[in-house]
């Protein structure tokens, strides 16, 4: 016999309120869908045909490499499949399926009619940068490596930050003491430009740049599981653990957290956003993602650079604007979610 799974009342009156703040809820599905659609980047906007059809067989260049001389070319380098007579040699004996964009993100177009950066066209929608490079195409990658960095770096710093939050709540005393100075001192360093100097010491990269920025990211969440770890410390439900003798871990990991997961979720949104606003600052500065990486950063960079080229600066402060606007949205519906004032 099944039996029928229920909604517990407070999840069900958390997706409720959520819900309820019609901003927040839309807001998510949009961001959702954008993240998905980036996900999916290469097979979107991509120089590389997504299926080909040559001789009587199947080949993915998406996913594979292939030879001119597959194709019937003279080379044993990798088949340029923009290059017009790779196009021949293909159409001849088969087909090609291309992505909606045929431009990847470091695809440099060299039949621009005018020097690069070119103004949008039916061929490059919002233009191209200075080295002749897609618009569309690096925000489409830009958007997916700002998204996937700042859920990384939060994810991480969530971890961090509980960690030193409760073990400073749930003791208190010397401990909470200590802690608070240690984190006050580290806390009021420039972390911009530390950020800058420890970015110019060695090679940038998406896992370097994520250590860093990890330093300093955690810190602002300390105080909101701090907080409710000393509210709880006291309760009856704590010393009733400690009085049969379970580990402070437990106590703390399996008891009291769950209650300060609340103040954790509401936070989060945020620490989303102070990342992305820091990796595009980075970026714009010269310190971010390696040389050529798509970036939102970058593109308002070169805007800057090129005034008589305004839709690059344009359409990246759009996108940046779009992304955060969503975040901020979301962040405010998790917490009208977890208001408990809010029936």
């Amino acid at each position: 016999m099944k039996r029928n799974r229920t909604i517990n009342p407070i999840t069900q009156r958390r997706i409720d309120n959520f819900k309820a703040n019609r901003r927040g809820y839309y807001s998510l599905w949009i961001f959702a869908f954008l993240f998905l659609f980036t996900l999916f980047a290469e097979f979107i906007s991509n120089d590389k045909p997504l299926l080909v059809y040559y001789d009587g067989s199947i080949y993915t260049p998406v996913f594979n490499t292939y030879t001119e001389t597959e194709f019937g070319g003279d080379f044993e380098t990798e088949a340029d499949y923009r290059d017009s007579y790779i196009q021949e040699l293909i159409n001849e004996n088969g087909w090609m399926v291309w992505p909606l964009i045929r431009y990847s993100y470091q695809t440099i177009n060299y039949d621009l009619p005018v020097p690069a950066p070119a103004p949008p066209s039916s061929e490059n929608w919002l233009g191209t940068d200075d080295q002749g490079r897609d618009v569309v195409a690096r925000l489409i990658y830009g958007f997916r490596i700002s998204i996937l960095f700042a859920l990384t770096l939060t994810f991480l710093s969530t971890i961090v930050g509980v960690i030193v939050g409760a073990t400073q709540g749930y003791y208190g005393g010397k401990v909470d003491l200590v802690g608070q100075r240690l984190i006050e001192i580290w806390s009021g360093l420039p972390v911009l430009y530390l950020l800058i100097i420890l970015s110019s010491f060695v090679q940038p990269s998406f896992w370097w740049l994520l250590g860093i920025m990890l330093l300093f990211s955690w810190m602002g969440l300390v105080d909101v599981v701090r907080a409710e770890f000393l509210r709880a410390r006291n309760f009856e439900y704590v010393r009733a653990a400690r009085a049969l003798g379970l580990s402070n871990r437990g106590i703390m990991f399996k008891h009291m957290l769950p209650n300060a997961m609340v103040a954790t979720l509401t936070f989060m949104p945020f620490i989303l956003t102070g990342a992305i606003g820091g990796l595009t600052s980075l970026d714009f500065l010269g310190f971010g993602m390696p040389l050529g990486s798509p970036s939102l950063g970058e593109l308002i960079a070169q805007g800057k650079s090129n005034l008589h080229a305004p839709w690059l600066g344009i359409s990246a402060f759009v996108v940046l604007s779009l992304m955060l606007t969503l975040l901020v949205f979301i962040g405010e519906a998790v917490r009208d979610a977890f208001d408990p004032k809010k029936a």
